[in-house]
């Protein structure tokens, strides 16, 4: 089933089996060939998880890979890079390397690059490392950055001391 042999291989024709070299014939033991050691081609990127716009998720997502959103997630979603397509919306925290929203968010996105769309809606504070609002974009909340916005425990430069009597 999986020999290289010819012999089981279709459409072969047995006047082709029948075929010998005196060298094969000899009954002189054949020497093994070494074996050959090819470096394994790269791994391929897999392609990006998609959740359709008629899907409703409720719970949280981790992934290492790319996630589209085109549907409801009411949870929490980490992955490298996340697209929140129009027809979506995000109900928890948001946390990826790249987070591109096109669509509404509910809750805290964290991100090193950060890109909210014309039809983007926004409803929580963003800590990220870059940020690029388009215009027409609607963001309610706070901007922070942060050299590392993946870790909620990095702390970002405070502007100023709080009031420490409030």
């Amino acid at each position: 089933m999986f020999s290289k042999s010819k012999i089981n291989e279709p459409g072969q024709k047995q006047a082709e089996d029948d075929k010998s070299t005196p060298a094969a014939s000899s009954s002189a033991p054949a020497t093994p060939k070494p074996t050959e050691y090819k470096a394994s081609p790269p791994k391929a990127k897999p392609p990006a998880s998609v959740l359709s716009s008629d899907l409703h998720v409720t719970g949280n997502m981790k992934t290492t890979g790319d996630i589209n959103v085109e549907g409801t997630v009411e949870g929490d979603i980490r992955a490298h890079l996340l697209t929140i397509g129009e027809t979506a919306t995000i109900k928890g925290e948001v946390i990826a390397d790249d987070v591109v929203v096109n669509g509404r968010i509910v809750g805290r996105v964290r991100g090193l690059k950060v890109r909210l769309t014309s039809t983007a809606r926004v409803e929580g504070d963003i800590i990220h490392k870059t940020i690029a609002i388009e215009s027409g974009a609607h963001f309610e909340g706070s901007v922070q950055r942060q050299d590392d916005p993946l870790n909620p425990g990095a702390k970002s430069t405070p502007a100023a001391k709080p009031n420490p009597a409030s």
